[in-house]
Protein backbone atom coordinates (compact mmCIF):
# COMPACT_ATOMS: atom_id res chain seq x y z
CA UNK A 1 0.00 0.00 0.00
CA UNK A 2 1.54 2.87 -0.91
CA UNK A 3 -0.07 6.93 0.06
CA UNK A 4 -2.84 4.63 1.49
CA UNK A 5 -4.19 3.15 -2.25
CA UNK A 6 -3.74 -0.86 -2.24
CA UNK A 7 -2.03 -1.68 -5.72
CA UNK A 8 -3.46 -4.51 -7.97
CA UNK A 9 -2.21 -8.11 -7.57
CA UNK A 10 -1.36 -10.16 -10.36
CA UNK A 11 -4.75 -11.61 -11.72
CA UNK A 12 -6.98 -9.23 -9.19
CA UNK A 13 -10.33 -9.16 -10.49
CA UNK A 14 -13.58 -7.88 -9.24
CA UNK A 15 -17.27 -8.67 -9.87
CA UNK A 16 -16.66 -11.68 -10.68
CA UNK A 17 -20.03 -14.39 -11.19
CA UNK A 18 -20.08 -17.07 -8.79
CA UNK A 19 -19.67 -19.83 -11.14
CA UNK A 20 -16.63 -17.74 -12.71
CA UNK A 21 -15.28 -18.22 -9.44
CA UNK A 22 -15.49 -21.74 -9.20
CA UNK A 23 -14.40 -22.21 -13.07
CA UNK A 24 -11.27 -20.10 -12.02
CA UNK A 25 -10.27 -21.62 -9.11
CA UNK A 26 -10.96 -25.15 -10.45
CA UNK A 27 -8.78 -24.61 -13.23
CA UNK A 28 -5.94 -23.15 -10.95
CA UNK A 29 -6.10 -26.04 -9.03
CA UNK A 30 -5.76 -28.50 -11.73
CA UNK A 31 -2.93 -26.45 -12.62
CA UNK A 32 -1.09 -26.20 -9.74
CA UNK A 33 -0.97 -29.98 -9.50
CA UNK A 34 0.15 -30.62 -12.98
CA UNK A 35 3.01 -27.99 -11.96
CA UNK A 36 3.96 -29.93 -9.04
CA UNK A 37 3.77 -33.41 -10.74
CA UNK A 38 5.40 -32.08 -14.20
CA UNK A 39 6.97 -28.98 -13.47
CA UNK A 40 5.42 -25.38 -14.36
CA UNK A 41 7.39 -25.49 -17.95
CA UNK A 42 5.61 -28.39 -18.72
CA UNK A 43 1.97 -26.47 -18.22
CA UNK A 44 -0.43 -26.15 -21.34
CA UNK A 45 -4.14 -24.63 -21.95
CA UNK A 46 -4.82 -28.33 -23.10
CA UNK A 47 -3.30 -30.10 -20.21
CA UNK A 48 -5.11 -28.32 -17.63
CA UNK A 49 -8.39 -27.97 -19.71
CA UNK A 50 -8.02 -31.72 -19.57
CA UNK A 51 -7.01 -32.29 -15.92
CA UNK A 52 -10.25 -29.82 -15.26
CA UNK A 53 -12.31 -31.72 -17.20
CA UNK A 54 -13.58 -28.76 -19.33
CA UNK A 55 -13.05 -27.57 -22.66
CA UNK A 56 -9.58 -25.17 -23.62
CA UNK A 57 -11.99 -22.40 -24.46
CA UNK A 58 -12.84 -22.43 -21.13
CA UNK A 59 -9.30 -22.22 -20.10
CA UNK A 60 -9.03 -19.29 -22.80
CA UNK A 61 -11.77 -17.04 -21.68
CA UNK A 62 -10.75 -17.57 -17.95
CA UNK A 63 -7.06 -16.56 -18.61
CA UNK A 64 -6.60 -15.21 -22.40
CA UNK A 65 -3.41 -17.55 -22.88
CA UNK A 66 -0.94 -19.80 -21.47
CA UNK A 67 1.57 -17.08 -19.91
CA UNK A 68 -2.12 -15.27 -18.30
CA UNK A 69 -2.69 -18.91 -16.64
CA UNK A 70 1.07 -19.04 -15.08
CA UNK A 71 0.51 -15.65 -14.11
CA UNK A 72 -2.47 -16.28 -12.26
CA UNK A 73 -0.91 -19.21 -10.56
CA UNK A 74 1.60 -16.85 -9.32
CA UNK A 75 -1.06 -15.06 -7.51
CA UNK A 76 -0.94 -16.54 -4.08
CA UNK A 77 2.60 -16.48 -3.64
CA UNK A 78 3.03 -13.02 -5.08
CA UNK A 79 0.33 -11.27 -2.66
CA UNK A 80 2.10 -13.03 0.05
CA UNK A 81 5.55 -11.38 -0.76
CA UNK A 82 3.49 -7.92 -1.91
CA UNK A 83 1.79 -7.77 2.26
CA UNK A 84 5.35 -8.64 3.61
CA UNK A 85 6.69 -5.22 1.79
CA UNK A 86 3.75 -3.13 2.09
CA UNK A 87 2.93 -4.49 5.64
CA UNK A 88 5.24 -7.10 7.30
CA UNK A 89 7.75 -6.37 9.64
CA UNK A 90 10.62 -3.75 9.05
CA UNK A 91 13.07 -3.81 7.70
CA UNK A 92 11.39 -4.88 4.54
CA UNK A 93 8.21 -3.87 5.86
CA UNK A 94 6.71 -0.32 7.42
CA UNK A 95 8.51 0.81 10.58
CA UNK A 96 12.36 1.03 9.02
CA UNK A 97 13.45 4.71 7.12
CA UNK A 98 13.53 3.82 3.60
CA UNK A 99 17.36 3.61 3.31
CA UNK A 100 16.89 0.40 5.06
CA UNK A 101 13.66 -0.81 3.56
CA UNK A 102 15.45 0.06 0.08
CA UNK A 103 18.30 -2.49 1.02
CA UNK A 104 15.72 -5.26 1.99
CA UNK A 105 13.71 -4.89 -0.99
CA UNK A 106 16.26 -6.29 -3.21
CA UNK A 107 17.34 -9.44 -1.60
CA UNK A 108 13.42 -10.54 -0.21
CA UNK A 109 12.94 -10.44 -4.22
CA UNK A 110 15.75 -12.53 -5.09
CA UNK A 111 14.78 -15.04 -2.06
CA UNK A 112 11.39 -14.92 -3.03
CA UNK A 113 11.61 -15.66 -6.72
CA UNK A 114 14.43 -18.46 -6.24
CA UNK A 115 11.85 -20.09 -4.21
CA UNK A 116 9.16 -19.94 -7.17
CA UNK A 117 11.96 -19.71 -9.90
CA UNK A 118 10.22 -22.81 -11.82
CA UNK A 119 6.89 -20.99 -12.05
CA UNK A 120 8.57 -17.48 -12.88
CA UNK A 121 10.71 -18.33 -15.81
CA UNK A 122 7.68 -19.82 -16.96
CA UNK A 123 5.54 -17.22 -17.05
CA UNK A 124 8.09 -15.04 -18.36
CA UNK A 125 6.34 -12.55 -20.64
CA UNK A 126 7.69 -11.99 -24.10
CA UNK A 127 9.81 -8.42 -24.58
CA UNK A 128 6.50 -6.07 -25.90
CA UNK A 129 4.72 -7.50 -22.59
CA UNK A 130 7.89 -7.88 -20.53
CA UNK A 131 7.26 -4.03 -18.30
CA UNK A 132 3.39 -4.36 -18.14
CA UNK A 133 2.99 -7.21 -15.44
CA UNK A 134 1.27 -5.97 -12.86
CA UNK A 135 2.93 -7.59 -9.77
CA UNK A 136 6.28 -5.92 -11.82
CA UNK A 137 4.58 -2.54 -11.82
CA UNK A 138 3.32 -3.11 -7.97
CA UNK A 139 7.39 -3.53 -7.28
CA UNK A 140 8.81 -0.80 -9.68
CA UNK A 141 6.07 2.22 -8.04
CA UNK A 142 7.35 0.47 -4.32
CA UNK A 143 10.84 0.95 -5.16
CA UNK A 144 10.43 4.23 -7.08
CA UNK A 145 8.72 5.66 -3.53
CA UNK A 146 11.58 4.04 -1.72
CA UNK A 147 14.03 6.19 -3.99
CA UNK A 148 11.86 8.93 -3.83
CA UNK A 149 12.00 9.39 -0.05
CA UNK A 150 15.79 9.19 0.42
CA UNK A 151 17.01 11.36 -3.36
CA UNK A 152 13.87 13.60 -3.69
CA UNK A 153 15.86 14.79 -6.68
CA UNK A 154 16.92 11.98 -8.26
CA UNK A 155 15.20 10.46 -11.40
CA UNK A 156 13.22 7.92 -8.86
CA UNK A 157 11.64 6.18 -11.97
CA UNK A 158 14.53 5.17 -13.69
CA UNK A 159 16.55 4.34 -10.97
CA UNK A 160 14.02 1.93 -9.38
CA UNK A 161 14.74 0.35 -12.85
CA UNK A 162 17.85 0.12 -12.62
CA UNK A 163 17.87 -1.08 -9.03
CA UNK A 164 15.74 -4.18 -10.36
CA UNK A 165 17.07 -5.02 -13.51
CA UNK A 166 19.78 -5.86 -10.93
CA UNK A 167 17.86 -8.81 -10.13
CA UNK A 168 15.80 -9.40 -12.59
CA UNK A 169 15.04 -13.25 -12.50
CA UNK A 170 16.27 -14.29 -15.89
CA UNK A 171 19.31 -12.83 -15.20
CA UNK A 172 19.79 -13.81 -11.17
CA UNK A 173 19.12 -17.39 -12.64
CA UNK A 174 21.86 -16.82 -15.44
CA UNK A 175 24.06 -15.91 -13.33
CA UNK A 176 23.62 -18.42 -10.21
CA UNK A 177 23.60 -21.58 -12.94
CA UNK A 178 25.90 -20.29 -15.32
CA UNK A 179 28.12 -17.98 -14.23
CA UNK A 180 28.40 -19.91 -10.58
CA UNK A 181 27.37 -16.84 -8.96
CA UNK A 182 25.74 -17.24 -4.96
CA UNK A 183 22.44 -15.53 -4.25
CA UNK A 184 25.05 -13.94 -1.63
CA UNK A 185 26.82 -12.15 -3.83
CA UNK A 186 24.36 -11.03 -5.80
CA UNK A 187 22.46 -9.53 -2.81
CA UNK A 188 25.70 -7.95 -1.36
CA UNK A 189 25.43 -6.44 -5.36
CA UNK A 190 22.05 -4.97 -4.47
CA UNK A 191 23.11 -3.88 -1.51
CA UNK A 192 26.28 -1.86 -2.95
CA UNK A 193 24.28 -0.39 -5.26
CA UNK A 194 21.68 1.31 -2.62
CA UNK A 195 24.55 2.31 -0.95
CA UNK A 196 26.83 4.28 -3.10
CA UNK A 197 22.98 5.52 -5.04
CA UNK A 198 22.27 6.77 -0.84
CA UNK A 199 26.41 8.10 -0.83
CA UNK A 200 26.30 10.04 -3.70
CA UNK A 201 22.94 11.32 -2.99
Amino acid sequence: MIDGTRLPLIGEETSLRADAVRNRTKLLEAAARLAAERGAAAITMELVAAAAGVGKGTVSRRFGDRNGLLLALLDHAEQQFQQAYFAGPPPLGPGADAVARLRAFGPALLRHERAHLDLYLAAEPPPDRRFTVPADRVRHTHVVALVRAVLPDADADLLAHTLLSSVDTVLVDHLVRTRGMSLERIEAGWHDLVDRLVTRG
